[in-house]
Formats: structure tokens, sequence, C-alpha cells
């Protein structure tokens, strides 16, 4: 390797000084022509939860307990915060958080019951006050603005969803990203999608991603169902002697509380449990290997994303895919 070539990957091999906003654009062209699915990418569990409905406009999801949705609605003053401090997962926008270098969002779509419109909206203990057009337009405006950046949206956990409002669903979806909609293909690079212009790929989870070739199946997301950084790392480290799924996968470190644990630290939140754990879990993040191997990692999903230093930890996982290649 010349001398020039050395010195270039040299200064390009500490991937966390990039810009967050645009890491995408300015990876190491190495990386460019390495499938989606080997890179490491820094994603955002529950991402549309900052602007949950603290109000008396929206009841509790559907799919909480009877207990809590009776009490919700008869004690709402009392239990509506309760329920708030343990369901928010991110507090910035989703602007914000594309900003920060997230490109995986996990979308949780609903139809709030007895509501006599076709909006939809996210939802996760309670639902939101935005509905899913205005945060996809916001979405698809801010790809206007960093045309070499891509976003891997999650459509899942759909809750109250007739087949007529998952079609509306779609195009809304089609209407807002238009042209940068990446069709189902097998792999999948920076190179050749800045080459056609796509930049969104959306997976859908319902049997009608079957018959729209714009959609693609679910994202498998591995959950470790833990409230303890250390339960939630043993998991992950079982499950990767298993090896990782084909193509596109999450590892998402985002711990989950049970009712034992938030009965027994009433004054403390969910982004308290979390922030408490993030220095555990960035240093089992940095011990990670994106690519193809057995044990590699791709997507990292996480809560409270924008509050520590998970994205370009996650980005910088890169650097070891730099180093094979140089």
């Amino acid at each position: 390797m010349s001398s020039v070539v050395v010195s270039e990957v040299n200064e390009l091999t500490d991937l966390t000084d990039l810009p967050m906003d645009s890491w995408m654009a300015h990876l190491p062209c190495a990386l460019w022509d390495i499938p989606l699915c080997n890179l490491a990418i820094p994603g955002s569990h529950n991402a549309i939860t900052y602007c949950l409905d603290m109000n008396d406009r929206s009841p509790v999801d559907l799919t909480q307990p009877d207990m809590l949705q009776k009490l919700d609605k008869y004690m709402k003053p009392l239990i509506r915060p309760f329920v708030y401090k343990w369901a928010v997962t991110q507090e910035s926008t989703i602007k914000q958080q594309l900003d920060c270098g997230v490109r995986y969002c996990d979308l949780r779509i609903a139809h709030r019951p007895n509501d006599s419109s076709t909006d939809l909206y996210f939802y996760h203990g309670v639902y939101t006050t935005v509905t899913v057009e205005t945060v996809l337009m916001e979405i698809g405006e801010w790809l206007d603005a960093h045309p070499r950046e891509v976003v891997i949206l999650s459509f899942s956990h759909f809750l109250g969803l007739s087949p007529e409002l998952h079609m509306l669903l779609l195009t809304t979806i089609r209407n807002v990203f238009t042209s940068k909609l990446c069709p189902k293909t097998d792999a999948v690079t920076l190179r050749n999608l800045w080459a056609l212009g796509y930049q969104v790929i959306v997976s859908y989870e319902h049997h009608i991603v079957n018959y729209h070739s714009d959609l693609w199946p679910h994202i498998p997301y591995w959950w470790a169902n833990k409230c303890k950084a250390e339960a939630l790392i043993e998991e992950f480290e079982h499950r990767k002697q298993h090896g990782r799924p084909g193509g596109l996968f999450v590892t998402g470190i985002n711990l989950t509380e049970d009712l034992k644990y938030i009965c027994s630290h009433p004054t403390e939140s969910l982004k308290d449990l979390v922030m408490s754990t993030y220095p555990t879990l960035l240093s089992w993040v940095r011990e990670q290997t994106p690519g193809s191997r057995v044990s590699s990692l791709n997507i990292i999903a996480g809560d409270f994303i924008t509050e520590s230093q998970f994205v370009p930890t996650v980005v910088a996982l890169n650097e070891k895919l730099l180093k094979w290649s140089s």
C-alpha cells in the first residue's frame, strides 16, 4: 500500500470524529461497497415517544393490562404521570435523533380507539399527540437536506389497523418518500443506493408485505427482556453463539422494566434505569464487531440515544471493517 493511501486510512479510522448528521456521506470509500447488513448502524428503540399524550384525549393503549386501563380511566391525574415516566424511551424529536446519527427507527403504529378519523399515531403505553403522517413528512424533509444519508424505518406492532388503514398508511409512505423508497433486493450498499437515489428502506411487520415490492419484510429484533445490563449482555452473548440472522437485523440494548422493578423503584423512571446502565452497555458495544461473521452485529438500537455517546460508539465499530479492508 502506498504511503499516501496509508495516511488517508489513518486519518479516517477515528470515525467518532465524523459529523453525525451526515456520517454515512463521510464514511471512507472502502466502506461504500459493504452491504448495509454488514455495517454497524445506530438505531432508536420506540423512536416516537417524545410526544406521548399526557392529557385526557388519549387513553392508555389497548395492549396494557385491564387494571391499568381502569385506573387510568378513573384516576388519570395520578396514573398518567406514572405511566408516562416508564413509557418515554426518547426525549429528542425525530429530526434531533437523525441529526444525532440515528439511521434505524422502530415505529409502532396505532389507530386510536373511538377515533372517527383515519389518523394514525405511534404508541407506547399511551398514544402520541403527533400523527404518523406528520413524522414521516419531517423525515422526508430531513432526507431532502441530507441526500447521501439512508434511513431504515421499521413499521410494526400495529394496533387497531383495518386493511383499509394499512393501505392508507402505505399510500402515505409512498406519497412522502416517492422515488426515495428502495425496493426489496438481496443486498444493498451505500454506493448503489446513492447511484439510484434511494434513501429509505421500509420494513413492514404484516403479511401484506408479500404483495408490495417496495416493502421489506420485518427486520429481526433481538430483545433480551431484561432489566439489568449484565443479564442483557449474557443473553446476547448466548444468541451470538448461534449466529446472526442473514440480512438486516437489530440488537436492542434497551432494558425492560417489569412490574416488580417499577414497584420497588417508585421514584425512578425508565430514563434513570437506562442512564445508570449505559456505561456497562457501551463498554460491551465497543467490543462488538460488524461484518458477515457468525458473531457479528448490525443495527444496534437503544433508548435515550441522544443522551450519551451511544451513536458515535456504534458508528466507530465500522473502523474494524476498515482495518480488514486495508
